[in-house]
């Protein structure tokens, strides 16, 4: 009887170290999805999502003397940086991409999520546009700002349609020295115009 016990007792400790043993970790390899084509959405953010880049004929432009001049790139048609005082600097981007990409609503919504601002409706919208003529186009100019990001942040877009591609000129940077460019913005794009290769 003694015998027998012994034998339970040594079978339940035996059970009980089989079910104290950590479990055994698996690990698979999943294959990386590949980048979509286009936008996912309309408003995705074109910095993240492969988009086609647009076809045609340029534009041309002429910008301001204190505006730094930066190598463009496959995504960017112009590149400038516009520095302050203070040592702050602001980034001029200017890009080109086929269609409409969405639309004045779905882009500007864009650019407000880049700075923290919530969405406009469809009503909201055309209180905040304004026009400007070029050198023979028409440019679409939206201002926002966010006080309240840590630190301010301001936004001067300019929109233009241009041989079925819709070109971007967006000027962002610390709230007032994006205010104090506003002249020099709308001025430089008074300047662009169609150019033919």
């Amino acid at each position: 009887m003694r015998h027998r016990y012994a034998s339970l007792i040594v079978l339940g400790s035996l059970s009980l170290l089989t079910a104290c043993r950590e479990a055994k970790v698996t690990s698979y390899r999943v294959p990386k999805e590949a980048p979509p084509t286009l936008p996912a959405t309309a408003a995705a953010d074109m910095a993240s999502t492969a988009v086609p880049i647009a076809q045609g004929h340029s534009l041309v432009w002429q910008a301001p003397t204190h505006w730094v001049e930066k190598p463009a790139s496959a995504m960017r048609r112009g590149s400038f940086v516009i520095t302050g005082e203070d040592g702050a600097s602001a980034d001029m981007a200017i890009t080109a991409f086929p269609g409409d990409v969405g639309g004045d609503l779905a882009n500007i919504n864009r650019w407000r999520g880049q700075i923290q601002l919530p969405p406009l409706s469809a009503e909201e919208l055309p209180g905040t546009l304004t026009t400007v003529r070029g050198d023979g186009l028409s440019l679409t100019i939206v201002e926002m700002a966010n006080p309240d990001a840590a630190p301010a942040q301001r936004i001067l877009g300019g929109l233009a349609s241009f041989e079925g591609n819709t070109w971007f000129f967006k000027l962002m940077g610390p709230d007032a020295l994006v205010a104090a460019e506003k002249t020099a913005f709308i001025n430089f794009l008074k300047t662009v115009q169609g150019h033919q290769h």
